[in-house]
């Protein structure tokens, strides 16, 4: 006789937390996240549902197959796959589980979810990031983005925490650092316009852009220089 677990229906939708790339959509009017792992080829929006990423035409997540979303139970599991070198540069996100799941020792397999934050983390300098840019590789019609501060990302397009919070939509919240709540400056609503925060954030990156443009200047005038005295 094969015994089946009782079902759960919870009040509130339970909480998880997944790592994942941010992504800007090729024409930069959307943003979202892809995953790092199985179904890392299949960018989702902040509040989207799973498909199986073989193909199948079963709903996820099946039993006999590994798909939907997945999540893992305590926050700080999630940030322990933050020191492999290769995740290094991901958004630690934190999501509400949708629709029906599974329920494993360690995490959820589910149908739909809900991206309520995502913390990202330092500049590859080291310093504290305020916007993310484009991290050189990408999916077919989005580019993986990256955290950078507002000396490095010269000329990059780029997108600051809170305009890509905006483009996300869903009342999404993009945090700098990690752990710990996020900033409430941060937040910003789907519809709602550029706030301080953001401006602030834009100007910062804009200013970055600017200095690396006079640097390459600089540089053209001296070369040119070179030549006509050369002549």
């Amino acid at each position: 006789m094969r015994l089946r677990l009782p079902a759960e229906r919870p009040t509130e939708p339970p909480t998880g937390y997944k790592i994942a790339h941010p992504v800007l959509s090729q024409d930069g009017t959307r943003a979202g996240f892809t995953g790092v792992s199985l179904g890392g080829a299949l960018p989702y929006g902040v509040l989207d549902d799973a498909s199986c990423v073989y193909g199948r035409r079963h709903r996820p997540p099946a039993r006999l197959c590994d798909c939907g979303f997945h999540c893992v139970h305590d926050r700080m599991a999630a940030e322990a796959l933050l020191c492999t070198a290769e995740h290094r540069t991901v958004a630690l996100l934190e999501v509400s589980v949708l629709g029906a799941y599974i329920r494993f020792e360690r995490g959820f397999r589910y149908a739909r979810q809900r991206v309520r934050t995502a913390t990202v983390g330092a500049c590859g300098c080291g310093a504290g990031a305020v916007g993310l840019a484009d991290a050189g590789w990408g999916r077919p019609g989005w580019r993986v983005l990256a955290p950078v501060c507002a000396g490095c990302v010269r000329g990059r397009t780029s997108v600051s925490l809170a305009g890509f919070a905006r483009l996300a939509g869903e009342g999404l919240r993009v945090v700098p650092g990690g752990g710990g709540a996020a900033d409430p400056s941060a937040e910003l609503m789907p519809d709602s316009g550029p706030g301080v925060p953001e401006l602030v954030a834009e100007a910062a990156l804009l200013q970055a852009r600017l200095d690396w443009f006079q640097t390459q200047l600089a540089r053209l005038g001296e070369g040119g220089g070179g030549g006509a005295e050369q002549g």
